[in-house]
């Protein structure tokens, strides 16, 4: 089959041929629970230490909202737009939502084994999901400006992706409140956001892949290089900058996966709930699903390079974060 026919029928996915109706519900119900028990894992204290040391949020707010846009626009921009503009408009949509969405719980769990710093880690993930429902919004306006032409038949709903990520941030601030009230019932939803976020990445692992199977096989190796680029160069070039500028090996770490480790079912379940009923959803989400796949097992190889670090010698250098 030729590019050009392995595009012409992919310009006609829907969104049941990537996500199907069972899926979209237990994905939206995911991300709630997710991000109610990145809210239950926050207290009072968490904040008053990140007002005293805001070094590493702020550098970390840089990078998250500063990089991945960037990178996303690149990418698109330089492997995407070589293809049809029918396939590649609608895909680009959400390969750049991709990029501007905040940082995953994911990120918490491979900087714990990857010897990081936990505490920047949840406080960088909290930050960025608080901050995306300015940022993210922004990101896509000024991108989505510069990436598709006023010729172009795609609008990005910039008004209702504003309201999407307002509902999904209520059970960050649900959870917040009840760990405020109740310590032990927020340790518990806690770990229920974490367990449930591990079963995302499993979910799709056993069940959307083999599922899938025939649209991964001819989606077309551009779509593939943005998925994978996107995490990939994400954590590189974060890490990069976190050496150039001195910081602690293990917040160098942990800037590095935060910022590289994007809420991809938080992209996905803005997709569903946005793009409902639009022929091209179906394209939309190809990008946020790659990632979220391919994110795993570009993590897992980061980790273990990582944990080769020699926290012995770290420890007598001065942690400034």
């Amino acid at each position: 089959m030729s590019a050009a026919s392995v595009i012409a029928a992919q310009a006609g996915i829907s969104e049941q041929d990537v996500v199907t109706p069972f899926e979209q519900n237990l994905l939206v119900g995911l991300v709630f629970v997710i991000m109610f028990g990145l809210g239950a894992g926050l207290t009072p204290r968490d904040f008053k230490l990140a007002l005293k040391r805001p070094a590493g949020l702020i550098i970390g707010f840089l990078t998250q909202f500063g990089i991945m846009p960037v990178l996303a626009y690149v990418l698109c921009l330089a492997f995407l737009f070589q293809l049809a503009p029918e396939y590649a408009v609608p895909v680009a949509i959400g390969a750049l939502l991709m990029g501007s969405v905040p940082a995953g719980t994911t990120s918490n769990m491979f900087t714990y084994f990857s010897k990081g710093n936990l505490a920047l880690s949840v406080m960088m993930t909290t930050n960025s999901t608080l901050w995306a429902i300015v940022m993210t919004p922004l990101a896509l306006a000024i991108f989505g400006g510069l990436l598709f032409t006023e010729a172009s038949e795609f609008e990005i709903p910039i008004g209702n992706i504003i309201a999407t990520i307002a509902l999904l941030l209520i059970p960050v601030v649900l959870g917040m409140l009840i760990r405020r009230f109740s310590a032990n019932i927020g340790a518990v939803l806690e770990l229920l956001g974490g367990f449930f976020g591990l079963f995302f990445i499993v979910f799709l692992l056993a069940t959307w892949v083999p599922r899938n199977w025939g649209l991964l096989t001819s989606t077309p190796w551009q779509t593939y290089v943005v998925s994978i680029g996107l995490g990939l160069f994400g954590i590189l070039i974060a890490y990069g900058i976190s050496k150039a500028i001195r910081l602690h090996p293990a917040n160098a770490r942990t800037i590095a996966l935060e910022t590289g480790i994007q809420n991809g079912p938080l992209a996905i379940a803005i997709i569903l709930l946005t793009y409902s009923g639009s022929p091209d959803i179906g394209l939309i989400l190809i990008v946020p699903a790659l990632y979220s796949l391919f994110i795993v097992l570009i993590s897992t190889v980061v980790t273990i390079v990582f944990r080769r670090a020699n926290t012995a010698a770290e420890q007598k250098i001065p942690n400034l974060l």
